[in-house]
């Protein structure tokens, strides 16, 4: 199997709870012996979708095609990663219960919101790294300082770089699972300005264990800016499975098309997004998109970097020095007028000619 015939096998499996189609095509596969299981793992472990790869295949009793071997070896990694997302899930209320009972409401975002809110059959499925929510910009500050009491601290004494990003660094806490990212952003510049607190926050989700997320459609449409501008997918052209994934499941609860056609901005990001994912899952009913030239032109190139990647890395690279280069002119230009700015740089000077002892 080519890395291309992987990528989309995967992508198949993971629809395979609801799509018959691709169920269909996907046993006709196993029974033919021709899977290379070793660049399935390989593939599907890249991409962060080896339990919902695994869960999946459960479901659909498909699990007697498989070595046995293989088998043992999903069963163990998907009962670690759901035994680690149970223990977020735990750290995740204590901060909610903290923050609570000093007058701060977090809201929590992506995968940490899916696993409080039983979004997956299974909170094995999401394989999720930090804890992320979000607050407002007046509890912004509050927020990191209460966490600090409570003992969550940065991993290292460095430069603060809260002004260049969408939350405070990253923060950690003894003996916890995860670390914490307060947001006082979901998204970059500029796009914040559509999407942004004031924006969600009429239409928080609270449940009885009062745990607020983003309504069903904010969490799509944080799902899409997630993938396309902040991890700069409508440049790099990337394939994700784990934000497909993530796609494809809220497509089995709202009308994905009818959503971005009413949040009425960035459609042409976002319906290539949708295009991109229903290319990769083989066309599943629910990923409702509008088929236009737009879409074509980005499968088109997409597709191209699968079969050449040499070509992706390239693209990627390219686009990470145009953003640094554009980050470090913007600091140095606003640093004449914004005193964060002229620290940060000062700091920078400061630990560059620091004396080595």
């Amino acid at each position: 199997m080519t890395y291309k015939e992987t990528l989309f096998f995967i992508g198949k499996c993971l629809t395979i709870t609801h799509e018959e189609h691709n169920r269909l095509e996907v046993e006709q596969e196993l029974k033919n012996g021709q899977v290379n299981w070793d660049a399935v793992v390989k593939v599907s472990t890249a991409q962060y979708v080896f339990p919902a790869l695994y869960c999946n295949l459960k479901r659909a009793n498909f699990l007697h095609y498989l070595p046995e071997e293989l088998v043992n070896y999903m069963v163990h990694i998907t009962d670690l990663n759901r035994e680690r997302n149970q223990q977020i899930i735990e750290q995740a209320y204590e901060i909610n219960t903290l923050l609570l009972a000093n007058n701060v409401t977090p809201i929590f975002l992506k995968g940490t919101a899916f696993l409080l809110q039983d979004f997956y059959e299974d909170i094995a499925e999401r394989m999720v790294g930090d804890i992320d929510f979000l607050v407002s910009d007046e509890e912004f500050k509050k927020t990191v300082e209460i966490l600090k009491i409570d003992g969550y601290l940065t991993p290292k004494e460095g430069i603060d770089r809260t002004f260049l990003n969408r939350h405070y660094d990253k923060i950690i806490k003894k003996n916890k699972t995860a670390s914490v990212e307060v947001h006082y952003k979901m998204v970059h510049n500029p796009y914040h300005k559509k999407f942004n607190y004031t924006t969600i926050k009429k239409t928080i989700k609270k449940n009885k264990n009062k745990i607020c997320t983003l309504s069903d459609e904010n969490q799509f449409l944080m799902t899409c800016f997630n993938k396309q501008m902040n991890d700069r997918g409508q440049l790099n052209k990337t394939i994700s499975l784990r934000n497909s994934y993530d796609l494809y499941i809220h497509s089995l609860k709202i009308d994905t098309l009818k959503t971005i056609k009413k949040f009425n901005y960035y459609f042409k990001e976002f319906n290539a997004f949708l295009g991109s994912t229903a290319f990769v899952f083989n066309n599943p009913k629910t990923i409702l998109f509008e088929n236009n030239l737009d879409v074509e032109k980005f499968l088109t190139i997409q597709i191209n970097y699968i079969n050449f990647p040499n070509k992706e890395i390239k693209n990627r690279k390219k686009w990470d020095i145009y953003f640094l280069y554009k980050s470090r002119l913007t600091i140095v230009i606003k640093s004449f007028y914004d005193k964060n700015n002229r620290q940060f740089i000062i700091t920078k000077l400061k630990n560059l000619f620091k004396p080595i002892h």
